[in-house]
This record gives C-alpha cells, sequence and structure tokens, in this order.
C-alpha cells in the first residue's frame, strides 16, 4: 500500500509537470497582454473518457467542469481519433465558458491507434470577432449581436497540418489577425508538448500503469472531499444575491442558491434552479460557468487546500441546474458572452456565504463583483506604429474575500480566477499600447469591516497618449450591490466609474459603457471591495493599526467601526494602539 502510494504521488507530480509546461509554453510565447501579461489562459490532462485529471496554475472558471463537456463534444462530431488531430472549440453551448476563450484540444493517441488522454489549453482572446472590440458584450441581447466566431468541435488540424479555412476566417474576422495568430501558435504549442510529454511518459511507465494510476488518484481525492465534508456541520440554507441593472436587464439579475451539506455522508450539493430564464444580454452563463462557479465557492468555503479538484473529489458535488436559466444551461441565441466574469461570481460568493452560515469557521465573505473600467477593454489605432490595437487590461482590481482565518486576498481579481490572473505592470501597457497611467492606488475605508476583513478598492486613472483616440469598453457589476460579508462582517465597497473631462471634472459613467477618450480624457476607476469575516470588533488591534499604517483606513474607521483607540501620528511614525483604552471601547459597545 505504501509503495502504491508514493508511485501514486510520482506520478501525479509527473502529471502536474506536464500541465505546467504547457501553461509555460503558452505564457511565454503568446502575443497579446491579456496571456503574456494578464496570464488569463489554462492547461489541463484530462482521461480518455473525458474526466479532469491535471491542471496545474489554471483558473478554476476555465478547469473545473467544462473540459470534460468539451471533449465530449469532440468525441460526439469526431469518432474516429488519430494522431495529429487538433480541434477548435469555443461554443458556450456545448460546454466552453464563453466565445472568448478558444480551446484547442487535442486527443493522445498511442502507437496502436488508441486514445489515452486528452490536452486542452485554453486561452482567452484580445479579440475573438464580436460586433464591438471587446470580448465582454454585456449589452448583446442575443448571440448575433454579439457576433463572434463560434466553433464546435472544428478540426483545426489533421495529421499536425493546419486547416486553412478556419486560419483565414479567423484572421479575416479578428481585428488583430496577427495577434491572433500568434496566440494560436503559442495554444498550439501547448497542446502539442503536453501530447509529446505524455506519449514519453506512457512508453516509459506504460498505459496501464497510467489507467491505474488514473482510478486510484481519483478515487484517493474522493476520500479527501468526504473527509472535508465531514468537518462541517449538516445545514441546509438559501442565500440571496444580485447583479446590479444592466442593458436588457433594467431590474439586474437576482440569484438564489440553496446549498446543502450533508456531512454524514460526505456530500454537498447546490441548486440553481430557482432563478430567473435566460435574458436579453450578454450576461448569462454557460453550463461549464454555471456548474463551475458553484463548486468554486464549495473549494473555497471548505478551507481545505489537501482536496485535489479533479473528477475524483467532484464526485462528492452535485449541482442541479435547468435548461433555459440565467445561472443555468443557456438555449441558442442567448448570449453568454460575459458568463466568466459577473453572474458567475453570483454563484460562487453566495455558495461561499452560505457555507460560512451553516458552518462558522469555514466559508468565505463575498468576494468583490468584477469588471470595473480598469479591467476594461481598449481599443483604437497607435499613433507610434499606425496599427489597430485591442487588448484587455488588468489595471486595478481587487475584490478578496475574509475567510476564518485570513484577510482578504488584495489582488484574486475576481473570484473564478483565485488571484492567479496578474496585475498588469503599468510600465509594460503604457510599452505596448498608447495609454498614460495617471495613478494606480488603494481607496482607505472601503474593506469589508471584519474580524478578518475584505480586501480595500483599488482606484486607477488611465488615458489615451497625443494624437490616440481610444475607446474602454467595460461590464461592472457592483456599483449597487455590493460584496457582502459572512458571520456579522460587512460589505466591500462599490464599484465606480467616471470620466475624468479636460478641465478637471468628473463625469459620472454608467456600469456597462463604451467610452472614447481623446488626449487629455481620462477614465476613473474603483473596483469593488471584498466583504468581511466576523464581528470587527473582534479583529486583532495590531492588524487594525497595521491597516492605517498602511493608509488602508483612517483613525476614524478604526475608532468607530473596529473599537481600537490610536495614539500618536503617522507624520511622527509614532502610531501605537492604547490597549486599555481600547478594551474600554470595546467593551461599551
Amino acid at each position: 500500500m505504501a509503495r502504491s502510494g508514493v508511485r501514486m504521488a510520482i506520478i501525479s507530480n509527473r502529471m502536474e509537470s506536464i500541465a505546467r509546461k504547457m501553461q509555460n509554453t503558452l505564457f511565454r510565447t503568446a502575443r497579446s497582454g491579456v496571456l503574456n501579461t494578464a496570464h488569463d489562459f489554462s492547461c489541463v490532462i484530462l482521461t480518455a473518457d473525458c474526466q479532469l485529471l491535471a491542471s496545474a496554475e489554471s483558473l478554476p472558471i476555465h478547469t473545473l467542469i467544462g473540459p470534460d463537456l468539451m471533449c465530449q463534444a469532440v468525441r460526439k462530431y469526431h469518432p474516429e481519433l488519430k494522431a495529429g488531430d487538433c480541434f477548435l472549440h469555443n461554443s458556450p453551448y456545448e460546454g466552453d465558458s464563453h466565445a472568448a476563450d478558444h480551446c484547442l484540444i487535442v486527443p493522445v493517441v498511442d502507437d496502436g491507434g488508441t486514445v489515452r488522454f486528452f490536452v486542452l489549453a485554453k486561452a482567452h482572446q484580445a479579440d475573438c470577432g464580436n460586433s464591438k472590440p471587446t470580448t465582454y458584450m454585456g449589452h448583446a441581447s442575443d448571440v448575433y449581436e454579439e457576433g463572434a466566431l463560434i466553433f464546435s468541435a472544428a478540426k483545426i488540424q489533421s495529421d499536425y497540418t493546419d486547416n486553412q479555412d478556419l486560419i483565414r476566417m479567423c484572421r479575416t474576422r479578428i481585428r488583430v489577425p496577427e495577434q491572433w495568430w500568434g496566440d494560436y501558435l503559442a495554444t498550439l504549442g501547448a497542446v502539442r508538448i503536453g501530447e509529446r510529454e505524455l506519449l514519453q511518459l506512457g512508453e516509459e511507465i506504460g498505459w496501464e500503469a497510467l489507467d491505474d494510476y488514473a482510478g486510484a488518484w481519483f478515487d484517493y481525492s474522493e476520500q479527501k472531499m468526504i473527509q472535508a465534508i465531514k468537518r462541517l456541520p449538516s445545514g441546509e440554507i438559501t442565500v440571496h444575491s444580485a447583479h446590479d441593472p444592466f442593458p436588457g436587464v433594467p431590474e439586474g439579475i437576482p440569484v438564489s442558491v440553496t446549498v446543502r451539506i450533508d456531512a454524514e455522508e460526505g456530500r454537498i450539493r447546490v441548486d440553481l434552479r430557482d432563478n430567473p430564464d435566460c435574458q436579453p444580454c450578454g450576461l448569462n452563463l454557460s453550463e461549464g460557468c454555471a456548474r463551475t462557479a458553484a463548486m468554486i465557492g464549495i473549494y473555497n468555503g471548505l478551507i481545505d487546500h489537501g482536496v485535489p479538484p479533479n473528477a475524483g473529489s467532484f464526485r462528492r458535488i452535485e449541482i442541479d441546474l435547468r435548461e433555459n436559466c440565467v445561472v443555468g444551461i443557456p438555449r441558442h441565441p442567448y448570449s453568454c458572452s460575459v458568463a466568466t466574469t459577473n453572474l458567475a461570481d453570483r454563484v460562487s460568493t453566495p455558495v461561499q456565504r452560505a457555507i460560512a452560515e451553516i458552518a462558522p469557521g469555514f466559508g468565505m465573505a463575498e468576494t468583490g463583483p468584477i469588471m470595473p473600467p480598469a479591467m476594461g477593454v481598449i481599443s483604437g489605432r497607435d499613433p507610434r506604429t499606425g496599427e489597430a490595437f485591442v487588448n484587455q487590461i488588468f489595471l486595478g482590481i481587487t475584490g478578496g474575500a475574509g475567510t476564518p482565518v485570513t484577510d482578504g486576498f488584495l489582488t484574486i481579481i475576481h473570484a473564478g480566477n483565485a488571484g492567479l490572473c496578474r496585475q498588469d505592470s503599468i510600465e509594460v501597457d503604457e510599452l505596448h499600447h498608447p495609454l498614460f497611467v495617471k495613478e494606480r492606488r488603494l481607496i482607505p475605508d472601503t474593506e469589508g469591516h471584519g474580524t478578518m476583513r475584505g480586501s480595500p478598492s483599488m482606484y486607477a486613472e488611465f488615458g489615451p497618449i497625443e494624437d490616440c483616440t481610444m475607446h474602454v469598453l467595460y461590464t461592472a457589476d457592483g456599483t449597487i450591490h455590493p460584496a457582502l460579508g459572512a458571520c456579522e462582517g460587512g460589505a466591500g465597497g462599490k464599484s465606480k466609474a467616471f470620466k475624468r473631462e479636460r478641465d478637471g471634472s468628473l463625469t459620472s459613467l454608467p456600469n456597462c459603457h463604451g467610452a472614447v477618450l481623446d488626449h487629455g480624457e481620462f477614465i476613473v476607476s474603483h473596483s469593488a471591495g471584498g466583504g468581511g469575516y466576523g464581528p470587527a470588533m473582534r479583529r486583532d488591534p495590531e492588524r487594525v493599526l497595521h491597516d492605517l499604517r498602511e493608509g488602508w483606513i483612517s483613525p476614524e474607521r478604526a475608532k468607530d467601526i473596529y473599537g481600537v483607540v490610536i495614539t500618536g501620528s503617522a507624520e511622527t511614525d509614532t502610531l501605537a494602539v492604547d490597549p486599555v483604552a481600547t478594551q474600554v471601547l470595546r467593551e461599551t459597545r
């Protein structure tokens, strides 16, 4: 038994290393900033029967459920798979997250012609052929207005040779064809690296041994999930959230999430069926995103990083969806353009908050809603080169939620990527685009207060350089409905958007908008803060002092919200906690 356990651990590490090689290949060779700067891509390995096996440091919203559905679509449309095949898939109606995430899927076929594994690389595109220069068409009433090229398990390579028909389609419809071509080659390199490494591993230890490993790894992962669930009390709760009003949904979108924990059986069930039908906007979730979003909330809420996120641990989770539901299984032609972010987070974060309410000491507060202008898509023509540019930026997003044991992850960006996407380097963005970033900083007193606080909001101000007109399209949530706290924790700061005119005045902007900026005009973006966990009056005074010294909270907030009395001043570097006065103040409250 010990020897088999060691062998399973070694092979698991080999599988993870293969997925990391795929990741590194894509990261180091991609051309668009959303890939080589923000890291908005994922690479996974699946078994021959389409079960998720390994995913390295991939974005959760890309990889939990979805790759299996996409591989099933490949098998459905292409029963005969051969070495050298590669398939382009981005249909949100058949497993993909949204049309902007181009996936390349390769069957790993042994010398005898048997499919042994699948490798899949998913890469968010700078442009995917939408009717507007953005990959997030929140205002699209349907998939036709969205306009993206959608490929359903389309064979883009046979015998390792490109299908030029598909290549020409992409080059013709995508606004930055050479950039897309470079990203395609980077993604193709990733899946071919994965294929090569798995073939070598199969030759080294044998395909039968790898089949045995996969079964044992799934069984082990299931047992780890059972153990994690058994640490929780049994219970059921329904929690509510809501997405802000948006084009096509002027009243917003309410979301109801029912979480049921059966600790004795080691099972968790999430029911999303009691929600509105698909809506005439781009916020509808794809099935892959709906299932995955609920599962993200569960894995976050368990507070147990020893549970491998794969098809084995998935066995203990049930997600109830219904067809034609805004957070369920979409019907064509409803648009799923923004499926990976806004409404997906309105599923993930209530699930993790629900677990906190059932099981204090577990779960999390709500992560900040996403997509302020500093995470928008910029486009125009670069006066330095005369060439068109399109790219999503990640210039200022925080959002981390308080947990039972930690403050909010300052740069998580949103629940769906778990902090694996990166904030842009200002210098790199200004080098690659005709962009000037005037300011980026945290905003005081915007954290969700709590025993463990959420992250404060981030301020970013940016605009075009001289002789440039820049379009900025964004789809912000959280301007009305903030991230809620858990177990008496407070809500995070709200998202805001403004345009700074040439005279310096600020004009408030809608939460879903396409701004046009000339030189001397700027977008001002406030990201949403994260919710807090637990009562603020129980926060360690030294943590409050730290936040005050960092400028994240004011002295007034330290006293009024956290009940901490501070002496000294920041100017003289003499700030300190008055423990006696703090105890008296907290006791009176």
